[in-house]
Order: C-alpha cells, then sequence, then structure tokens
C-alpha cells in the first residue's frame, strides 16, 4: 500500500501528499520524508542535531529517515544537490491545513462571500512561520502543485493536498512571500499531459502579455477616505446628482515622449481628478481596470477577475488612484464582467481540464458573439465566485459602484443565436433562469452589505423591472443604461435639421416609459467607436453647426430626466473617432470653440448639481410636464422640470433649427419674474449669442396649457433653461 502511494506520489497525482511527506511521529521515534528530484543528499536539522535521510533506489527522489523523539520537533531540511548548491528550508509538509471547517461549508454551499480571504494567494504567519497559503479550487484535477520562482517552475517541488469533498487543495509554502511569481500546475484525470493555470483568485498579475500570478498582500494600504465612504452610505441616490464621466485608462492621456505609454495608476490620479473636478461630474466610470490579456477588448475579456491590471501599475497604485478622486469628492464606478470570459490556455477555460467556470455544452457555455465563454451561473461555486468578486472591489478598492456589462446576453439563452443553437429552460422558455437567480443573489447582496454603492446593468433589451426591488419580482439593480433613450436621441441629432419634423418622435418617445426604470442617460464609449464617428463629427453642417447641435444636444440630455453618462473626450468635442491605441487629442481643448464646449459642459453639472428640480425627481414622473410636444414644424419643444421644492421650476426649451425664432411664446407655469439659467448659445459657449430677451415678467396670458406664458427669442439649434428670478433691481412692485 506504501509502494502504492508513492507512485502516485511521484507520480504528482496524490489526493493527500501531507500524509506520506513531512515528519510523523511512530510511537518510539519520528518518522520524515521528503520528496526532492535531482537531490544527492537531504538533511533534517531539529534541535542542533541532524539526521542524513536515505535515498530510495525505486523511488528516485524519495529520502526517507528517523529522528530519535516520539513527537515532532520543530525542524528544517537541507538539501544538498550536485551541482554544489545547497538550500536550507522549512519542510511545507510540517504544516496542518491553513483552512477551516467552516470555510469548507460556506464555500461547497457557495455563500462565502469574503471567498477572497481564503482562496488564492496569502502571505502569513502560521504555525509561527512566515510564509504563503495557496488555495485553489480545482475538484476535477487528478493532482495539483503550486509551481513559481521559489521552486524553479518544479511543479514536483511543492504538490497540494485535497480539502475533503470541497475540491479545494492547499498547501502552506514557508519562506515565500509579496512578489514572488505563481501559478497552479494541474494535472487532469486522465493520462493527460499537466497544465499550467494562473490563479483564478490572483491578487496581483504580471503586466500582459505576461500571465504569471504574483503574491500580493492586500491589507498594506492606508486609506484616507472615511469621509467620503461615510456620507456614501447616508446618500439617496434617487434623489442625489449623477452625472458620470466614463473613462478608458489606456487612452485617456499617453506620454509620446516614452512610447506612446499609457500614463500608470499614480499618475493618472492627480491629472484625472483635476479634470473631473474642475468639470463638475460627480462620478467617474473606468471601463473594466480587472487583467485582461488582449488589449484591445478594453478590458472585456477578463482573465484575472481579482488583479487590477498591471499595465498601469500596482495594485495599491490602483487604490492610490481611487482614493485620491475620493477625497476631491468624486466616486468612481467600475464597469464589472460577470457574463463571459476568455478561452486563454492558461486561465478560467477548462481550469481543471474540465468545464468548471463554464458550461459543457458550446449551446449554453460559448458566446456567438465574442468567441468567450459563459459562465455557468447554476453552479453554486461559481456564483460564489462571482458575488465574493463583486463584494471583493466594494470592499478591497473601495468602488462606488459596478456597471454590469452585457446584461441581457445573460437574461437570455438565445441571446444571438439561431433555432437550434440554444437549450430552452424547464419551461420550455428562453429566460436563463440561473443567470436571473445569480443577478438577484448578486444584487441582494451588494444592497444588504454595503448600501450606497450602485450596480448598474447595461440592458438593451425590454426585459421588465431591472431597476425594481428583488421583492416586487425585480432584478434589482440600482439603475438602468437608457439604450432606447441613446439610440433615438442620436438618431434625431444625426439628422439635417430641415428633416428633424419628420422624426419629432424620436425625442418624444422617450418619455413615454422614462419612469419605467431609474434610468442613466448613457453617450458612452460604444457610440464613438467602429465606424461611429465621434460625438462631435456625427452632428449635421459645418464646423460651427456640428458644435451648435452638439451643445444642444448636452443641455437636452442635462435637462432631460435621468443620470447623465458621458465618454471621455466629448467634454471638449474630439472631432476624431476613439483609439483605444491612441490619446485623446487634448490639443484641441486650446482652441478657443472646443474650450466654449468645455465650458458649457462646466456650467452644465454645476447647474444640475445646484438646482434639484434637475436631479431630484429623475425617477418620478411628477417632476416632468411637456409644455410644447407637438411643434414638429419648427421642431421646437419644451418642457418643465420640478424638484421637491414645489416653488422651483425650471423650464426648458428646444430650438432645434439653425433659424432663430423671435417673439416665440412660450407657457410657463407661474407668474413673476423669469431669468435665463443657461443658453447654449451663449457666446461663452462659442454659440452665436443671439439673445433670449430675459429677464421678463411673465404675462398673465395662459399658453400652452399654462396659466402665464413669455414672448422670448430662440436661439439657433440651441436649448434655453429658465428658472423664476427676483425682479430687477429698482423694480416697482405694481
Amino acid at each position: 500500500m506504501e509502494d502504492a502511494a508513492l507512485q502516485q506520489l511521484v507520480s504528482l497525482r496524490h489526493a493527500n501528499p501531507h500524509s506520506i511527506l513531512g515528519a510523523h511521529p511512530t510511537g518510539a521515534d519520528t518518522f520524515v520524508r521528503v520528496y526532492r528530484p535531482g537531490a544527492h543528499r537531504v538533511e533534517v536539522v531539529a534541535l542542533e542535531q541532524r539526521a542524513n535521510l536515505r535515498p530510495r533506489i525505486d523511488f528516485p527522489g524519495i529520502f526517507e529517515g528517523r529522528l530519535p523523539t516520539k513527537s515532532v520537533p520543530e525542524y528544517s531540511l537541507e538539501i544538498h544537490y550536485p551541482d554544489g548548491n545547497v538550500f536550507s528550508l522549512k519542510d511545507p509538509y510540517a504544516f496542518l491545513p491553513t483552512l477551516g471547517e467552516h470555510d469548507l461549508h460556506f464555500v461547497g454551499e457557495g455563500t462565502h462571500r469574503r471567498l477572497w480571504d481564503r482562496l488564492g494567494a496569502h502571505p502569513m504567519h502560521h504555525q509561527g512561520v512566515a510564509g504563503t497559503a495557496f488555495v485553489v479550487w480545482a475538484p476535477n484535477a487528478a493532482g495539483v502543485s503550486v509551481v513559481g520562482d521559489f521552486n524553479s517552475w518544479d511543479g514536483r517541488l511543492h504538490p497540494m493536498r485535497t480539502m475533503g469533498a470541497s475540491g479545494l487543495w492547499e498547501l502552506f509554502v514557508p519562506e515565500v512571500g509579496e512578489g514572488a511569481r505563481y501559478k497552479f500546475e494541474l494535472r487532469p484525470r486522465d493520462s493527460g499531459t499537466p497544465f499550467l493555470k494562473a490563479d483564478p483568485m490572483a491578487f496581483r498579475t504580471e503586466a500582459p502579455p505576461q500571465t504569471a500570478s504574483v503574491v500580493h498582500e492586500l491589507r498594506h494600504y492606508q486609506w484616507k477616505d472615511a469621509a467620503w465612504l461615510d456620507q456614501r452610505r447616508a446618500a439617496d441616490r434617487t434623489k442625489t446628482p449623477m452625472s458620470v464621466y466614463e473613462v478608458h485608462l489606456g487612452s485617456w492621456m499617453r506620454v509620446p515622449e516614452e512610447g506612446n505609454r499609457p500614463l500608470t495608476y499614480r499618475e493618472l490620479a492627480p491629472r484625472l481628478a483635476d479634470h473631473v473636478e474642475q468639470l463638475g461630474f460627480t462620478h467617474v466610470e473606468l471601463l473594466p481596470v480587472a487583467e485582461h490579456p488582449f488589449g484591445g477588448s478594453w478590458g472585456y475579456q477578463v482573465s484575472g477577475y481579482f488583479s487590477p491590471s498591471a499595465r498601469f501599475g500596482h495594485p495599491d497604485d490602483f487604490r492610490f488612484l481611487v482614493d485620491t478622486l475620493h477625497q476631491r469628492g468624486i466616486g468612481v464606478i467600475v464597469d464589472w464582467v460577470p457574463g463571459h470570459f476568455p478561452r486563454d490556455a492558461w486561465a478560467l477555460a477548462k481550469f481543471d481540464g474540465t468545464a468548471l467556470f463554464e458550461h459543457a455544452d458550446p449551446k449554453k457555455g460559448a458566446h456567438p458573439d465574442w468567441g468567450t465563454l459563459i459562465f455557468n451561473f447554476g453552479r453554486n461555486e461559481v456564483r460564489n465566485f462571482l458575488v465574493a468578486n463583486a463584494l471583493f472591489w466594494i470592499e478591497q478598492y473601495h468602488v462606488d459602484g459596478l456597471r454590469v456589462d452585457a446584461v441581457a446576453s445573460m437574461l437570455y439563452l438565445d441571446y444571438s443565436r439561431k433555432a437550434g443553437e440554444w437549450i430552452p429552460n424547464r419551461q420550455g422558455g428562453r429566460e436563463n433562469e440561473e443567470a436571473i437567480s445569480f443577478l438577484r443573489e448578486l444584487n441582494e447582496t451588494v444592497r444588504e452589505q454595503h448600501p450606497g454603492v450602485h450596480v448598474m446593468a447595461e440592458e438593451s433589451t425590454a426585459w421588465p423591472a431591472v431597476s425594481r426591488p428583488t421583492s416586487q419580482g425585480g432584478l434589482g439593480f440600482s439603475h438602468k443604461w437608457n439604450m432606447g433613450w441613446m439610440h433615438d436621441t442620436l438618431k434625431y441629432f444625426e439628422k439635417e435639421p430641415v428633416h428633424r419634423k419628420h422624426h419629432h418622435h424620436q425625442l418624444t418617445f422617450g418619455l413615454l416609459y422614462a419612469w419605467s426604470e431609474d434610468f442613466v442617460l448613457p453617450l458612452s464609449h460604444d457610440e464613438v467607436v467602429h465606424g461611429k464617428k465621434s460625438l462631435a463629427s456625427k452632428m449635421p453642417g459645418d464646423d460651427w453647426q456640428k458644435l451648435a447641435n452638439l451643445r444642444a444636444l448636452y443641455g437636452w440630455m442635462w435637462a432631460h430626466p435621468g443620470k447623465k453618462l458621458l465618454f471621455m473626450g466629448g467634454e471638449f468635442a474630439q472631432w476624431s473617432e476613439w483609439n483605444a491605441e491612441a490619446s485623446l487629442d487634448w490639443h484641441l481643448a486650446g482652441f478657443e470653440r472646443h474650450q466654449g464646449v468645455m465650458a458649457l459642459v462646466k456650467t452644465l453639472n454645476a447647474v444640475y448639481r445646484a438646482e434639484g428640480s434637475l436631479h431630484e425627481t429623475d425617477f418620478w414622473a411628477q417632476g416632468f410636464q411637456w409644455v410644447q410636444a407637438d411643434n414638429a414644424n419648427e421642431s421646437v419643444y419644451s418642457f418643465i422640470r420640478r424638484g421637491r421644492n414645489p416653488w422651483r421650476e425650471i423650464v426648458c426649451v428646444a430650438n432645434l433649427t439653425p433659424v432663430v425664432r423671435s417673439d416665440w411664446r412660450l407657457g410657463v407655469p407661474a407668474g413673476g419674474w423669469w431669468g435665463e439659467l443657461l443658453n447654449t448659445d451663449a457666446a461663452a459657449f462659442g454659440g452665436s449669442g443671439v439673445s433670449v430677451g430675459l429677464p421678463k415678467k411673465a404675462d398673465p396670458k395662459p399658453w400652452d396649457g399654462q396659466p402665464g406664458s413669455l414672448q422670448i427669442t430662440l436661439p439657433p439649434l440651441s436649448v434655453v433653461w429658465l428658472a423664476p428670478v427676483d425682479p430687477p433691481e429698482g423694480y416697482q412692485i405694481g
């Protein structure tokens, strides 16, 4: 029986190498066995004594011997190699497991919310010795070893042990610490060749194209954002302003003098914070920062779910970026991708030789659009991996929100599939019940453990109640991206003004469903790439008209119900389409007309944040009222926004043609004086400077269903916001 066990060991297929390696009391003495292939002598050093271990001729690499002690003493090994090298080390097989019964229970149940505390690589002191505990989930492997810089990447030196039925493999390796590179070497159940895998729970990785995991201690960084986190917990997401600046870290700004390299996290921190603070955005949203092998995926094909990309620096450098933004009063949202993952052989795909994280059947497990694999949401351990990952970014990196990518691809079994290419659910339908259950579990868990943190859905279909509580049958997201609004609005603004009267409904249709969800209005990266042109270049007309249309689009968007999101470059009207391999065209921000667009964005954010009418009732139908919705002939729209203060109403009026409309009568909801709150045609924003003709006292003449009215001038290609004001100085009442 012992020979059979040794044969399993040397073939690296033994489930519990600790049972036959290490030191074992026999009653009379202590038996020691070591496996060190290539060594020619091994000595045990204990209690100032040395014992030579005898090599086994029948099992090369096995060394055995006895210590004259009845209990196992503290000992070390001295390994001698034929080339004269001698290594002194602690025996990894002298240590008890670093996992407890509770851990194994919750992992198996799929409810270990702090999974990262136990799986992965953890530098620690164990039984009084410094080292690293390695734990990996690979239930179908016949054997697993940890390999790395510390053992010359030799899988024979550190085989791991299984932890019962949990599927976890564990090993504490003494004297391995921060910065060591490692992977896991797995052996399939059949006689297949061993293969290397990066750690799915790695907290740090090598910079691509290198793929090793790196041992990282999570508890080094000293945060300075306690005040921010306190106010986040108390905030009411429905009533507070949210204006999001979306950023791709690799192309926001580059250093041409150094080979066009992207800025690091630490270089980005002050510059990005300055820019966002100056423009008045409330949040930054980062395209995925989790490690990914192919930069061309923009981060949407993730291989290291627990690792900030090493392209831009150390994990603590990413913490510094988040911390800096928080200290400036700016929230941080990260794009999160639980719907699919790439097929790279060294990452999650067929992790233990079987379809572990993914479905085995390609009709459920392969994504037809992106060539990626789909998580098996019906498996406890996979759901646990993903829910814990969401919590990890919130707890370890203090992010204020997750924007969940491609939710529609998760909800439908037939997403992008033809008949016969998908498997119906138990009721014969197309809904992915396992994914729905996972999303509800995710949102319930985040809301329960981290109130104030947003989880937003990029969901492009009419799936009902995406942002409604799970207790009401919803999916439980805090917000949903309004893809319909984005599509209709851009289609309208892309049209020549002379044709807009035929498409008038494209700007009014969104108000029919504006309160069915808690919406974010996104002008995102997806709309300025792959031949779609930049926002400025989409607009019709000459350069002046393009920028006038763009300013009108922003004025319309910031007044419209819903939170706001603008992709980088849009704030200064970049002409060229987004290129993920190049910096934004920052030189444009030095030109007057582009400075005008930036000045408008700054003003929009400032007024939006200051005026409760523009943000307190985004998700409340009573906060909006049409004044003029049907004037297609002249492409004029007007509406009222109301906040919690019933005396403060704001009127937005849009003239989306280049015709100046003088003596335009506009209904207003109250008498008294009205002034100009914002005019996208103002000269300060690069506009023509046509005066609206305010301030002015409302006439008691009903108009557009309102009790009073104003006669004003509508500037060309403009959006104007009006608000009640005090009478001019010196005005005599009566």
